[in-house]
Formats: C-alpha cells, structure tokens, sequence
C-alpha cells in the first residue's frame, strides 16, 4: 500500500472534510476523493460515511486510523534513529506548552547554543498537549505533572504555585500572605473552568468546603493580568508568569492553609527514541532551571539527569 495514500486518509479523517483536506494538501477536491477510493476498493471497505456535507469515519475507517497512526509514529522513530546514527543535531522539534512564558528564556539560550535546531513552540492546554504528542504532531509537551496518564514519561522540572495578584492600590496590596479560604470573600476574574489551573483552584477550594464564583472569566493569563491592572478584580496567577512580567503596578500574594501547587515538568510518550535535539532540549531546560531557581521565585524539584530516558524505554 502506498504511503501517499495513508496520508490523504490521514488528513481527510482530521478535517472530515474533503475540500478543506485537499486544499491543506495542495491537490484538487476530485483527486483526494479519487484516491480515498482507490484506497477503499483495495481494502474491499468503506471507509467514510457522506451524509449530507458531513464526513463520518466508518467502523472500518476507525480501525485504519489507529494502525496508521501507528505506523506514522513508527516512520518518526526510525527517522530520528537513523539521525542519531548519522550523528546529526539538526531538524525541528515541535513543543506543546502550558503558557509559552515557561520556555521563552530557556528557548532563546537553546538556540543560541544550537542555532541548527529549529523550535516550533505552541502555547495549549494540558489536554491539547497530550492529544498533539498522541497524534505524533507533537514531540515533547511542558505540562502539569496531574495530567500525565500511563502512555508517556515525566521528567520534572520544577513546582509550580498560584497567588492571589492585586492592583497596587488594592487594600490587599501590601499582605503578605492569606488563608485560601479567604478567597470566597475577594472578587476574582479567573480562566475559565478547561483550564487546568483553573480546575487546581476548584479543587483546592473544594477540598476546603467551598466554591468560587468569579465576576469574570478571561482564556488566558496575559487578560488576567491586564485585568488586574485595570483596578477591576483580582485575579489568582502562577508565579513562573509574574517572574517573567516584573510589573510594579501589581502585587502577588501567597495563598496559604493550602498552599496551590502542582509540578510541572517535560512529558514525551513512553517508547519513543529521544534523538539528540530531543536529548538536548530536555538536558537543557532542566539545567536552565536549575540555574535559575531564584528568579523564578519558585520551590523547584529538578531531575538530576535524563540519561535514563534516552534510550526505547
């Protein structure tokens, strides 16, 4: 069976979709649903369901799309091992990220050092991450420890924790610290409820017997802060964010009795060959922060060494 035409598959079942996934693929509506043919009359099976101007997988055409992820992600194995034998560091590793602030600096000093490494950085939830390293459109995710499932490893790199942040006027602005129960009684702007920071502080304030009501929910950290700054609630941030903002027009409180935290770390699938730019990038954002554990304000916990883990695991 040709390649070429487990690509056209693959690329319908992601748009389902046959003129959007012929335009991504640069060929002509007719020709892609020609070749899906082909493709069925040599399998003896339908493989999509058209109903209307919707596209459904078939039974059939679920079965093929596990095995030729599978079989894509084996060609993406071979290919880096193949480079590790030719002692190649070059090539693109594409990374998913829990807030692109975490990899900025450390980014920036990889390519310094490996100017032949290209960096594709995403900035996605937890729950993108894990479906974009699933789907082999992802090498290494830097996510939140607590949605790690059995199919991938963890290398930890530090702990993250949550402040209450305030305008500097607040009333709030020069307290040290506060109890998280008294949260219920600030109003709060907050992510909305998908966001793993956001189901963090649902827990903890649930464990502690209650629920948070925000006036405002805003998907991402950078219009919390905004804002914040703008005098109009509070809002609850992580401290690697505030460490990279320095905004004196702010102030970030440590919530205590708990204390929110979570550690967060590199996460890749388990089995899968490390090349080099991977062995790199992961050896280096560890050393990163470890040498940087003041200026992120944060109580880290840093893997020693990665050496176990370049290797079919």
């Amino acid at each position: 069976m040709e390649l070429r035409l487990l690509e056209y598959f693959m690329m319908v079942c992601e748009e389902l979709h046959f003129t959007r996934a012929a335009e991504r693929l640069g060929i002509s509506q007719p020709t892609l649903s020609h070749q899906i043919r082909v493709l069925e009359s040599r399998l003896n099976t339908q493989l999509f369901h058209r109903i209307g101007k919707k596209v459904y997988l078939s039974q059939s055409g679920k079965i093929l799309f596990e095995h030729t992820k599978l079989v894509f992600y084996e060609l993406t194995q071979a290919t880096s091992e193949i480079k590790e034998l030719q002692g190649l560091l070059r090539g693109t590793l594409a990374i998913g990220c829990a807030g692109s602030h975490l990899l900025t600096s450390a980014a920036m000093s990889f390519h310094s050092r490996h100017p032949d490494i290209e960096l594709s950085i995403l900035d996605l939830t937890s729950k993108e991450t894990i479906a974009g390293l699933l789907s082999n459109k992802l090498d290494i995710g830097v996510i939140f420890k607590a949605f790690i499932g059995q199919h991938f490893e963890f290398v930890p790199l530090f702990n993250e924790e949550l402040l209450l942040v305030v305008d500097r006027h607040h009333p709030l602005a020069n307290t040290q610290q506060i109890e998280l129960k008294d949260l219920q009684r600030i109003p709060l702007s907050l992510l909305p409820t998908k966001y793993l920071i956001r189901q963090f502080v649902d827990k903890y304030c649930h464990d502690a017997g209650f629920e948070l009501h925000p006036k405002m929910e805003l998907s991402s950290l950078e219009s919390l802060h905004q804002i914040v700054s703008l005098k109009t609630t509070a809002t609850i941030l992580t401290k690697s964010y505030l460490a990279t903002t320095q905004d004196p027009t702010i102030s970030s409180i440590s919530i205590e009795n708990p204390t929110p935290q979570q550690s967060i770390g590199v996460v890749y699938r388990k089995n899968s060959f490390l090349d080099k730019g991977m062995h790199a990038f992961v050896t280096h954002l560890i050393q990163y922060y470890t040498e940087n554990k003041s200026a992120m304000q944060s109580n880290h916990s840093i893997s020693p060494s990665i050496k176990n883990h370049r290797q079919h695991l």
